[in-house]
């Protein structure tokens, strides 16, 4: 009899070790660790630790209602300085040394491209990208989950909504086509140009590194388009823009959702007025929506500013718990890839979320916003 206790509690003892041995990376029984590198420091910093407080006022949330399943999230990040190198080198160092169960929110396209080998050598998938660049939805990569629209979808809605207003002298500035931004806002145009049958005003092409604004700013102005779209990042949109006014040009100037933050308005003072924007979220300030209801109710809590940068944020995060729940308490990579791609048309509150094993793109939301005199953002 003793014999047969002995035996059952050594069985029990062995089938535990086997689990605890055949767990998944970074999922404990009380956690799921997350990865992250992104540019915490470097030219897109305001924007960053907007959107990045709005995804931690979400986990924090999620975390005390007790996690998911049982588990909650803690999020490791890393800053990459906004440097592709230092980005595929945190990754690596996250999956490696850190062991983290998935990466969530890299920013950046040239900074996501450069950790795309890492997830496919550990087959270890990345939700929310904070990119719209064609390149990380085609081909498909089974291990990214995108969520916000494409960059294309916003310049081609530029284009539209300027010919509703009789603009149809349309310039371009954008970086390089070798760069994947440039490749893509380039693309966009092209495609959003022919739709409407117009012909380029002007295409400027600006280097990434150190441009020189003033000279681009100038070309600009002798082109006299009645509408600019710029496609760029940070400091480099904020400063051409200031160029642009400083030397008495006047044409109607839109940008892309990756410099929708507040800390792009503080950032062009009181020439942010008038310029259009944008946004792959619904405005985070309005009620209107139950993502936006839920997401001041919880940014309040957090003390998080209300800004589209965190709506971003919030969303992604939300996205990664969707998907986390559904994956079930025997969590892997495998079951959250899966679960992912259970997701048909799920609404996070007026968003539409849509995967499939053919198909990673989430959400094609895009709508334009302008910064008024006060500096907010209006639909």
């Amino acid at each position: 009899m003793r014999h047969s206790v002995w035996k059952g509690m050594l069985a029990t003892i062995l089938l535990a070790i086997c689990q605890h041995g055949m767990a998944e990376e970074g999922v404990t029984d009380n956690a799921i660790v997350i990865g992250q590198t992104i540019g915490i420091t470097g030219p897109v910093a305001g924007t960053v630790k907007e959107m990045n407080a709005g995804a931690q006022a979400y986990f924090a949330h999620i975390n005390k209602l007790g996690g998911v399943n049982g588990r909650k999230i803690e999020l490791r990040t890393l800053d990459d300085r906004y440097l592709p190198d230092i980005a595929a080198s945190n990754a690596r160092a996250l999956i490696e040394k850190d062991k983290v169960f998935a990466l969530f929110q890299s920013r950046g396209t040239p900074q996501t491209l450069a950790i795309l080998a890492e997830l496919s050598q550990h087959k270890i998938p990345l939700i929310a990208p904070a990119t719209g660049a064609e390149s990380v939805h085609v081909p498909l990569n089974r291990y990214v989950f995108n969520v916000r629209a494409k960059y294309q979808d916003e310049v081609v809605k530029a284009i539209e909504h300027f010919t509703m207003l009789g603009m149809k002298d349309i310039a371009l500035l954008t970086y390089e086509k070798e760069d994947p931004l440039g490749h893509d806002g380039l693309l966009g145009f092209n495609k959003g140009m022919a739709q409407h049958q117009l012909t380029p005003s002007l295409v400027a092409i600006f280097p990434r590194a150190n441009p020189n604004v003033a000279d681009v700013a100038k070309k600009l102005i002798n082109a006299n388009p009645s509408a600019l779209i710029i496609v760029s990042s940070g400091v480099n949109t904020v400063e051409v823009i200031k160029a642009i006014r400083a030397q008495g040009g006047r044409m109607q100037i839109m940008t892309l959702s990756n410099n929708a933050s507040q800390d792009f308005v503080v950032e062009l003072g009181k020439d942010a007025a008038g310029i259009v924007v944008s946004q792959i979220t619904p405005p985070p300030t309005s009620s209107t929506t139950a993502l936006g209801k839920e997401f001041q109710g919880i940014a309040k809590a957090a003390n998080v500013p209300l800004s589209y940068a965190a709506m971003e944020g919030y969303m992604s995060a939300k996205v990664l718990v969707e998907g986390l729940r559904r994956a079930g308490r025997n969590l892997t990579r495998e079951s959250l890839i899966k679960a992912l791609e259970s997701m048909q048309r799920v609404d996070i509150g007026g968003v539409l979320i849509s995967y499939s094993a053919r198909d990673h793109t989430g959400s094609d939301y895009v709508e334009l916003t302008l910064i008024g005199k006060d500096g907010r953002y209006v639909r």
